[in-house]
C-alpha cells in the first residue's frame, strides 16, 4: 500500500485552487497547509492514504516536469464525471475523458486531465454501474 504520493508544483497557491476543486470532488479534501507542503487525504485528520503538492525539489526555477500519474479511485461513475468536469473547470486539459476503457477491463471507467503543471490524474472505478 501506499503512503502518501507527492506531487510537485511550482505555482503551490495555484495548485491549491486546481486540487481542492478536483479531490474534492471525489471525497477528499485538504486536511494540512504549510505554504509548501499542502496535504490532502479521505479524512480531515489526514490518517491513511495522502496527497502531498509541494515545490520541486531542486529550486524555485525548477518546472514540475509531466513524469508523474495518479489515479483516484472513485465510487461511482457520477464522480468520475464531477472529478473531470471540477477539473476542466479548473483548468486542466483533457487528456481522454469520462467512458469505459476496455483495453483495461470490461468494467474500467475513468477520465484523464492534465493538471495545470502537466501532470496526468484520472480518476477511476473498476466495478460495473449498479
Amino acid at each position: 500500500m501506499i503512503g502518501y504520493i507527492t506531487i510537485g508544483a511550482v505555482d503551490i497557491e495555484r495548485a491549491k485552487i486546481f486540487y481542492d476543486s478536483v479531490l474534492g470532488a471525489i471525497g477528499w479534501q485538504q486536511f494540512a497547509d504549510y505554504g509548501d507542503p499542502v496535504g490532502y487525504a479521505q479524512n480531515e485528520t489526514g490518517e491513511g492514504q495522502t496527497i502531498w503538492i509541494c515545490k520541486p525539489f531542486d529550486g524555485e526555477t525548477a518546472r514540475a516536469g509531466n513524469g508523474i500519474m495518479v489515479g483516484f479511485d472513485a465510487e461511482t461513475r457520477d464522480q468520475v464525471h464531477r472529478f473531470h468536469d471540477a477539473a476542466m473547470k479548473a483548468g486542466a486539459k483533457d487528456n481522454g475523458g469520462p467512458g469505459v476503457r476496455e483495453i483495461y477491463h470490461q468494467h474500467y471507467y475513468g477520465a484523464f486531465v492534465l493538471d495545470p503543471e502537466g501532470h496526468n490524474l484520472e480518476a477511476v472505478i473498476h466495478t460495473p454501474e449498479t
